[in-house]
């Protein structure tokens, strides 16, 4: 049996009905090709374990969170014409999380945190609908990529199956990476247009034909100890927010 209450996977209801759970984590993944050497469940794996890790330090600290399991499927619209690449739109988001929301409150949880694992998904539209309707709860969210800056860590952290993504994989998962004598370059095509390519105008990227090996970033550099690095920096971050968030009287959050 696990000794990780804190992963409602593993944990039984006898576990459950003896504690008082805090927050609820809900990591949030998709199902995508990651260049030659990585596999489709990368965005599933990394997210899974930095919810998890998070949540352990937290638990250490007797702040008593759950993690939920993680959903497999993020919005990949701009990825159809990729075999395998499984596209779950915002709308079926909305509905699955408006679904899971309604569970837990029922259930009596007060704080909710989606963690966000794909670049493709945006929950903040989403809880700004889905908020409105649970006012005796704070749905909270983050991009686990974003808390802190990959290029303290990084020589060239890429964007999708580069440097960081693989360093973090040769870490949590080695047995699942190909070896990088195996993997593309992870050239991209850019926009020609200014606006595009400056980031002040946003469109969506058609994928095959911003890629060649569907990566964007060279994984060359990638290795276990960096991504470990990493990955300890970043869930001790998430931590510290999850430790507050636990604590924190949802009646008297401003000042």
């Amino acid at each position: 049996m696990s000794n990780r209450p804190y992963v409602l996977a593993e944990t039984t209801w006898e576990t459950t009905k003896g504690n008082d759970y805090e927050v609820a984590i809900l990591p949030w993944g998709a199902t995508e090709a990651h260049n030659y050497h990585l596999p489709y469940s990368t965005d599933v794996i990394q997210c899974d374990y930095i919810a998890t890790e998070s949540a352990r330090l937290a638990w250490e600290k007797k702040s008593k969170v759950i993690v939920l399991p993680t959903v497999p499927f993020g919005v990949n619209t701009g990825q159809l014409d990729i075999k395998f690449d499984i596209n779950m739109n915002p709308s079926t988001q909305a509905a699955v999380l408006r679904d899971i929301i309604d569970s837990l409150s029922c259930q009596g949880m007060s704080k909710v945190v989606v963690m966000n694992g794909h670049g493709g998904n945006d929950f903040k539209q989403i809880i700004r609908e889905i908020q409105p309707n649970y006012s005796h709860m704070l749905i909270s969210t983050l991009s686990w990529y974003q808390v802190i800056n990959t290029n303290d860590f990084f020589d060239e952290p890429g964007d999708h199956a580069g440097e960081m993504e693989t360093s973090n994989m040769l870490f949590v998962a080695p047995h699942l990476v190909k070896p990088l004598s195996e993997a593309g370059k992870g050239m991209e095509s850019r926009f020609k247009l200014e606006g595009l390519r400056q980031g002040w105008v946003w469109a969506q990227r058609e994928w095959s034909k911003a890629t060649v090996d569907t990566g964007v970033g060279n994984p060359e550099k990638s290795k276990a100890e960096k991504g470990e690095v990493y990955l300890r920096v970043l869930t001790e971050k998430i931590a510290e927010f999850l430790i507050e968030f636990a604590a924190c009287d949802l009646d008297n959050l401003y000042g």
